[in-house]
């Protein structure tokens, strides 16, 4: 597995956005932990993520590009609106999905709903350039604690993902949820 710095990822840039175009499989940070993810519209990588993470029923969230992505691919309720408004920021918002092929069937197992991020944190920009959604999900093998630094990286996922972009240790705790698809907004502790 490669390692990857901020500074060794910006003179890069082309070409790890090409490779994540390719199918690949990296870790990442963003304002709250580290992630693990791919292309959301590849089938094949979100395949090979679930098999990494472990993970086959739940479905997972994505990065997206804009807030404009959210707005096009997404039901948008009113009261939904007021949390537009707070991203970026650590929050995962789920909302209806209303353009099923904005990501690949794997990603939330067919299911009409999809997990919404958009960090406060300069990963965003891979989504953005790529101009598609990147799936996020803590890396980790399910069940197991979260990554917040090389030091507790599985060795199991270590061993499967392509490279990691790292910027040191995180001292955060995942995004909360807010469900944002039923009459009442429901938030989930994190």
């Amino acid at each position: 597995m490669r390692v990857i710095t901020r500074d060794e990822y910006e003179p890069d840039k082309p070409g790890i956005l090409s490779l994540i175009r390719e199918g690949v499989v990296f870790i990442y940070p963003t304002d709250t932990i580290y992630g693990i993810g791919c292309d959301a519209t590849d089938p094949e990588a979100v395949a090979r993520l679930r098999s990494i993470k472990q993970r086959y029923d739940k479905p997972f969230s994505v990065i997206v590009p804009s807030k404009q992505w959210i707005k096009d691919n997404c039901e948008v309720p009113a009261k939904a609106k007021e949390w537009l408004d707070k991203l970026p920021g650590p929050y995962t918002l789920i909302l209806k999905l209303k353009n099923k092929k904005a990501v690949c069937s794997q990603v939330n197992n067919d299911e009409e709903n999809v997990g919404i991020r958009m960090p406060n944190h300069w990963i965003k920009e891979v989504a953005e350039r790529l101009g598609t959604p990147i799936v996020t999900t803590s890396a980790n093998i399910t069940g197991r604690d979260f990554m917040t630094s090389l030091d507790d990286l599985d060795d199991e996922i270590a061993n499967n993902v392509d490279f990691i972009l790292y910027e040191g240790e995180k001292k955060a705790r995942p995004s909360q949820i807010v469900d944002l698809t039923h009459k009442d907004i429901k938030i989930i502790a994190r």
